[in-house]
């Protein structure tokens, strides 16, 4: 099974990310709409995305083709796995609602919001009702309060550098955090590379 892909974005075609790893080896990576700000500001550079490999097709007749899902983030991945769980939702139907971070829609689905839900690509109101009811008590991880509101507060560069944490290995929610702080100690910083360093100070007791 293939869990996480590193290499140079070469293209990103709609809901597509080529990329290429080295030794002529380049991969079609599948990606969450709400990935595509990201990606698209990383065409011909490096990234790091963790994978769900998957079977699609029919079975019944033998019509069977590999895909790759691609994710920002550990947590993100866990999340499209447990949101692909829900009856009647497969991966590319997942990738195509996720309009919104993985934080927000966790929150709405928390507070069985779903109105919210159904404002995301092809959700309904009778999906969004069957969302709450079989996630609604099992997303503590990926919607805590304190992430939510923190990342609320992050301007865009804050939030590429949440972005860039989360890859690193961070959990989304100690990334918030520290962006959090490093811009409420230096709120003058405005590029994720600033931000990012003053993180990296901050860690280190700095």
């Amino acid at each position: 099974m293939i869990a996480k892909i590193v290499g140079r974005l070469e293209r990103l075609d709609g809901a597509k990310a080529l990329i290429d790893t080295g030794a002529g080896l380049w991969y079609e990576v599948l990606v969450p709409a709400y990935s595509l700000d990201w990606l698209g500001r990383r065409v011909g550079q490096e990234v790091v995305l963790h994978t769900i490999h998957y079977l699609e097709g029919d079975p019944a007749r033998g019509n069977l083709v590999p895909r790759l899902v691609g994710l920002p983030g550990e947590d993100d991945r866990r999340f499209i796995e447990l949101f692909t769980s829900v009856k009647g939702i497969g991966i590319r139907k997942a990738l195509r609602a996720l309009a919104l971070p993985i934080a927000d829609v966790a929150a709405a689905i928390a507070a069985e919001d779903a109105d919210a839900l159904t404002a995301l690509p092809e959700v309904g109101k009778r999906t969004a009702q069957q969302i709450i009811a079989e996630l609604h008590d099992r997303l503590d991880d990926f919607a805590a309060p304190a992430t939510v509101a923190a990342e609320s507060r992050l301007n865009d560069a804050g939030l590429q550098a949440v972005s860039v944490l989360i890859q690193l290995g961070e959990k989304r929610a100690d990334a918030a955090a520290l962006v959090d702080r490093a811009l409420a100690v230096a709120p003058e910083l405005d590029s994720p590379e600033a931000i990012l360093q003053c993180v990296y100070r901050l860690k280190a007791g700095g």
